[in-house]
């Protein structure tokens, strides 16, 4: 039986060691997208009422309300529906109602999805729409906090910035940072 020598070890060692890293890299190796690359969000529309599937759908681009009947499936009947904001693009978090106003006519109600949803899909809520049951829902507030939301923005007509959340009582700067994402103002 031959043995390799000292020398023939090393070049296996290497050539063993060269074989794993290239099988990670190939296989486990996913690097982190690049700040350049950005990060896709997808658009969340959920869709009730007179289609075929009511329910919650996701898109890679901002759809048209044309494109969100289409993916529910379609309108449940035959009926007119000419809408100058078919080709407008709908904003993520939008809830569409569609109902029949006629047998021939149908009527598109655009709303905002329920806090629940929108927490679920990690679209933030409205600081100066938001309920104080919908404050409840988020990590961390609890009732009485939730009431000092409420009157802070009720005294100061609204919120002007998420970072005003540190002026109301109870919220310090450890609290802020831990709910500040679930937020945002809509003008």
């Amino acid at each position: 039986m031959k043995y390799f020598s000292l020398h023939q070890q090393w070049v296996l060692f290497v050539l063993a060691l060269l074989l794993l890293g290239i099988l990670y890299f190939k296989f486990y190796y996913h690097p982190l997208p690049s700040p350049s690359e950005g990060v896709v969000r997808e658009t969340v529309v959920e869709v009730a009422g007179e289609v075929r599937n009511p329910g919650v759908y996701l898109f890679q681009n901002p759809p048209t309300l044309k494109e969100v009947i289409e993916k529910a499936g379609g309108l449940k009947e035959t009926a007119q529906f000419n809408s100058p904001s078919s080709t407008e693009a709908l904003e993520t978090g939008t809830l569409l109602s569609i109902n029949k106003e006629s047998p021939q006519k149908i009527k598109v109600k655009m709303e905002r999805m329920a806090a629940n949803k929108l927490l679920v899909f990690s679209i933030p809520l409205d600081l100066n729409r938001v309920s104080m049951e919908d404050l409840c829902l988020i990590p961390g507030i609890g009732e009485s906090l939730a009431q000092e939301i409420i009157t802070y923005r009720e005294r100061r007509k609204g919120f002007r910035s998420v970072e005003e959340l540190k002026n109301v009582r109870g919220i310090g700067e450890k609290k802020f940072q831990s709910f500040k994402t679930y937020f945002v103002i809509n003008h």
